[in-house]
């Protein structure tokens, strides 16, 4: 990505690394199908199977435990659909602040749902999980737990450890969306008792269109597309061996590019420079503790198109939350699981910081915030002049 303008939506899809592209780049060049016997078709299967080992290094899983698909999105459908009938579970039980592809995932799978409320700031409701495991113990039953180990919109930490126990002293079964969390801090998959987690590319430096699933041994039933048996027969279809292969780069320098220090010492500057803006400013969940990439917050009757269509003029790129939604800002579900307002949450802002975010960006960023709110404030005096 050239440097034409300020990138600051790195939740949304993070800038390519350039040992990805050049993998990516390197992988074209070899024609034909990973699954041939031949020279070429053996090539192909020696890039997948490196990548494979890189991305289970990062993810402290066995190699036998990653399973590439198409996204993180197919990852987790075939985790919530295909393990919800695979492993026979009467439930799943999911958190209100879950990402659009789990929760759209559960109500497709045909299953009762049970959501689970969020606290006023952010985490999920440890008691009522509890309650809703108890109930099920008691029936009989067996549910499908599916949590996010981080939130896309408001960077925040879940409970894990807590679900964890919860659900591994029980006959339930755990599923953990980590795509927020892939290579930026320890997942030690194998070590955990999570039976399946979603993982992605284009998140931790890699490309678009390519995502992994980790399924312990007991959950490789656990499968939606059917057909040729690639992917040790868990996941059907020719895979792309050029996005496996940039996958497998990512996975491998994307931990030693990303300097989480580094970075939430970026962030702490945007959230001290908007306070110094506006001391009426909310930044939300920061009651809890935060992935130290991003900072979500609003301006009271500042509205978000108007923010974002501002910034993006003068260079700048942010968004109001989860990119999954065509183009438009909507009131986010996840926000309104915390108590929020629609009025102030329809003023959300969303920053998010990567690997190559600079303290150049940081000001670039807060001088440009500056000149919408003045034009802001210009409007509020003059409505004649507001948009």
């Amino acid at each position: 990505m050239t440097k034409t303008s300020v990138y600051l939506d790195h939740n949304a899809s993070t800038v390519l690394l350039p040992q990805a592209k050049e993998a990516i780049l390197a992988a074209f060049d070899i024609s034909g199908n990973p699954s041939s016997i031949h020279k070429y078709g053996r090539s192909l299967n020696a890039i997948i199977d490196e990548a494979r080992t890189n991305v289970a290094k990062t993810a402290g899983a066995k190699r036998s435990e990653v399973i590439f698909t198409g996204s993180a999105t197919e990852s987790i459908s075939q985790a919530i659909i295909g393990g919800s009938n695979a492993l026979e579970v009467d439930q799943i039980i999911i958190s209100a602040g879950e990402h659009a592809a789990p929760l759209k995932a559960a109500k497709a799978s045909g299953k009762d749902v049970e959501e689970i409320f969020l606290l006023e700031n952010g985490l999920i409701d440890i008691a009522q999980l509890k309650d809703a495991l108890l109930k099920l113990d008691e029936s009989g039953k067996t549910a499908l737990v599916c949590m996010h180990e981080v939130n896309n919109e408001t960077g925040i930490i879940q409970p894990i450890k807590q679900i964890e126990t919860l659900v591994g002293a029980t006959r339930h079964f755990l599923f953990i969306d980590a795509v927020q969390a892939f290579g930026k801090f320890d997942l030690d998959f194998s070590s955990r008792p999570v039976d399946m987690m979603a993982i992605s590319a284009h998140k931790a430096g890699g490309p678009v269109g390519v995502g992994a699933l980790l399924v312990k041994s007991h959950c490789d039933e656990v499968r939606i597309i059917h057909g040729g048996g690639q992917e040790q027969g868990r996941r059907s279809g020719t895979q792309s061996a050029p996005l496996i292969a940039g996958f497998g780069a990512a996975a491998k320098y994307f931990p030693i590019s990303y300097d989480a220090k580094k970075i939430a010492g970026l962030v702490s500057s945007i959230e001290e420079g908007i306070k110094n803006l506006r001391s009426d400013v909310v930044i939300f969940g920061q009651e809890a503790e935060r992935m130290g990439n991003v900072i979500n917050f609003a301006v009271p009757e500042l509205k978000a198109h108007t923010a974002l269509m501002g910034l993006d003029l003068e260079g700048v790129c942010v968004s109001s939350g989860s990119a999954c939604s065509s183009g438009k800002v909507t009131y986010s579900h996840v926000l309104c699981a915390m108590g929020i307002s629609p009025k102030l949450a329809t003023g959300r802002l969303r920053v998010s910081l990567g690997w190559n975010s600079t303290k150049q960006d940081v000001e670039a960023f807060l001088i440009a915030f500056e000149k919408i709110l003045k034009r802001h404030e210009y409007g509020l005096k003059n409505p004649a002049q507001e948009n």
